[in-house]
């Protein structure tokens, strides 16, 4: 992992994931999934959790009922997932620090999109609610053509809707899934969020505990055009 890469870079698209990079949500879906879990009887352990992060909604659906030892629940399971997260997220909509400034810096110099594994509606939602979603172009969910992550599906179509290559595109991230996803689809990399393990330090090109860090505000502040000046952004920053 070198900082370097991202430091004396500008890209030509950022790609950032929802949950737990831009919105607050990543215990939502925590409190969503011990709700569930809890209704049936069985108490998830802190292995469980970190599991079952980041995974698409259905395969954590399926995740659910498998440790529960209930298989055929599993469509009932992934329904009340996905209802009591609706629930959380409407009662507290929350931004991760640092991400609005970030959003809100970057669209200032290249195209933006959203690669997710949840729902549309939910993307949206959000979004919305975090006054945000117009800086973005595309979002990009899993459908019948598109593979979750931490297949590279979702990556790859962002960055084609962008109209750039992979190696061109940052991608944002804060679970191992995704940054499996990103790095798998050949983007260069920023990792979000605590004590990274040794796997995601290898896929990551820099990590950061919170995207308010000064180094990354600072990284993307200097590649905002000055007014006046044309298009073109400095070709490094020194943090």
């Amino acid at each position: 992992m070198s900082a370097d890469s991202i430091f004396s870079w500008t890209p030509a698209a950022v790609v950032f994931d929802c949950d737990g990079t831009l919105m607050d949500t990543e215990r939502h879906w925590q409190d969503a999934r011990d709700r569930v879990l809890h209704s049936y009887g069985f108490t998830p352990s802190a292995a469980f959790a970190e599991k079952a992060r980041g995974l698409h909604y259905t395969e954590c659906g399926r995740l659910m009922a498998d440790v529960a030892g209930r298989p055929e629940l599993t469509g009932e399971m992934t329904e009340s997932l996905l209802e009591h997260f609706r629930d959380l997220v409407a009662a507290e909509p929350t931004t991760m620090p640092g991400a609005p400034e970030l959003v809100h810096s970057t669209v200032q110099f290249a195209p933006l999109a959203v690669a997710s594994n949840c729902p549309l509606e939910v993307v949206e939602s959000c979004l919305d609610m975090a006054g945000l979603r117009d800086c973005f172009r595309h979002i990009v969910v899993p459908d019948a053509t598109t593979r979750p992550k931490p297949h590279p599906d979702v990556y790859l179509t962002a960055a084609e809707l962008c109209g750039v290559e992979p190696g061109d595109t940052l991608a944002v991230e804060d679970s191992h899934c995704g940054i499996q996803a990103a790095a798998g689809a050949g983007m260069r990399v920023l990792g979000v969020g605590p004590r990274p393990s040794d796997e995601e330090t290898a896929l990551a090109d820099w990590w950061v505990h919170s995207l308010e860090e000064p180094a990354v505000q600072g990284w993307a502040g200097a590649r905002i055009p000055a007014q006046g000046a044309g298009t073109t952004a400095p070709d490094a920053w020194t943090p």
